[in-house]
């Protein structure tokens, strides 16, 4: 009898099996109550009252770690850490204009960054957010179209620009209420009505009783105009719109903003004239005046005509002129003169003051020149 003995070297070689890969943490403060409360007891095998607990910390209180959270067992914050996280925005530095604006640069996760603008004034505080890193839309006078669309932000990213300027109002200014902000206007970096489904989220986050609690008249969103998108936005939102019109004929709008041949203002304005207005609201049409460009008399008779049936207010923005893009701002004297050939016809024409144009914090500024940081330009 022969006995075969396999030696190690005669046994086939095999890979060892890849470690499984760790369970992705649940990103909580993205979560609607809804959410997190199916979350708590489907996944954490909590009783219901917790999530409201927990979101009143994240959203009232802005809560960056869940060591934070103290009314809840060190046993809950244990499984809160092992299933889910806080990502909240890092803040890589803030610009301050002699005009009392304040620009917020933040660093995701991912490397990337973001912008925002606080602007405070006599009688609210203000802050401008933004939606996505970089944007698609490429509109040829504004800064942040030369970046290009990096990613969307996530709901948790854009209502954490919020949480953060709290913070950093009540320190800097001494106020002891946790919502010190009591505006928000979403015309930062990207377009939001490009990153629908997280705006709305993060929409309702903010309005929310046991979140923030903003106010839906002191709330408004800007576009440049995605028209089945605006359709929508007024059917599943409260909030107020804003239009970046910008032009007075399709000629003009298509050579500086690119949407415009896709949907032209024919096709813009009948969804403005279709949307849901609640009583006594009116859409906001901003306008930015381009010196021989946009600013012609025959450009302010166009906009009456354009405008005619829409309940509207306009906007009038000098531009804020940007390094490379060939554009040059329209004078005081022929922007008052633009705003009284609207007004004498009836149609409510505001020339927008221009906050935080020393730090490029004004409207169509906001940029990331190669997505470095001011501290890592220097090294």
């Amino acid at each position: 009898m022969t006995e075969t003995t396999a030696t190690a070297a005669s046994l086939p070689v095999t890979e060892p099996l890849p470690a499984p890969a760790p369970a992705k943490l649940v990103d909580v403060a993205s979560l609607s109550m809804e959410a997190l409360t199916r979350f708590v007891t489907e996944q954490l095998g909590e009783r219901a009252f917790r999530a409201p607990q927990i979101y009143r910390w994240l959203h009232q209180r802005g809560a960056v770690s869940f060591d934070e959270i103290t009314d809840l067992s060190k046993a809950l914050r244990e499984k809160l850490r092992v299933a889910a996280e806080i990502i909240p925005l890092v803040k890589d530095c803030e610009l301050r204009s002699t005009d009392g604006t304040i620009k917020y640069r933040w660093k995701t996760r991912d490397g990337r960054y973001i912008e925002s603008v606080y602007m405070p004034s006599e009688d609210r505080r203000t802050l401008c957010v933004s939606t996505q890193v970089g944007c698609a839309m490429a509109c040829g006078f504004c800064m942040t179209g030369t970046m290009g669309l990096k990613r969307n932000l996530t709901p948790s990213e854009i209502v954490a620009q919020v949480h953060a300027v709290n913070r950093e109002v009540r320190a800097n200014e001494g106020h002891e209420t946790l919502r010190p902000l009591s505006n928000l206007v979403f015309m930062g970096m990207g377009e939001p009505l490009h990153n629908f489904e997280n705006l709305k989220t993060a929409l309702a986050i903010l309005q929310s009783e046991d979140g923030p609690n903003f106010s839906h008249r002191h709330i408004t969103v800007s576009t440049v105009g995605l028209v089945p998108m605006i359709e929508r936005f007024g059917k599943e939102t409260d909030v107020k719109l804003a239009i970046s019109l910008n032009a007075s004929t399709d000629e003009q709008r298509s050579k500086t903003m690119p949407v415009n041949r896709k949907w032209n203002i024919a096709a813009l304005l009948d969804a403005c004239r279709k949307f849901p207005l609640r009583q006594g609201r009116r859409i906001t049409f901003e306008y930015v005046l381009i010196q021989g460009f946009n600013d012609a008399d025959e450009d302010a008779h166009r906009l009456i005509q354009l405008l005619k049936g829409i309940p509207a207010k306009i906007n009038l923005i000098p531009y804020n002129e940007n390094p490379g893009l060939g554009f040059l701002t329209t004078g005081e004297q022929r922007a008052e003169e633009f705003r009284a050939i609207l007004s004498e016809a009836h149609v409510a024409a505001y020339i927008r003051k221009n906050r935080g144009r020393d730090i490029a914090g004004a409207c169509g500024q906001l940029a990331n020149r190669g997505e470095v940081s001011p501290a890592e330009s220097t090294t």
